[in-house]
């Protein structure tokens, strides 16, 4: 997560802002004290347009998964 904001050149508030959570609560994702909901996991997906599995670690490949018909 952190690598994907700090790319992007991205604040935590500034996330935090788009998924429309405190900036602490984003913080704590980051630092593994909190799980991290699948509804955000979702948006991030959507907002970077990589897949769930790039931003959990299961795949080094980006692209997202083609949408249900």
């Amino acid at each position: 997560m952190r690598t994907l904001r700090e790319d992007r050149d991205l604040t935590q508030r500034q996330l935090a802002q788009l998924l429309r959570i405190h900036q602490t609560t984003y913080s704590d994702y980051e630092l593994g004290r909190l799980n991290v909901p699948t509804v955000v996991w979702e948006r991030l997906a959507d907002f970077y347009g990589v897949s769930v599995d790039y931003l959990l670690g299961r795949t080094d490949r980006e692209k997202p998964y083609p949408p249900r018909r």
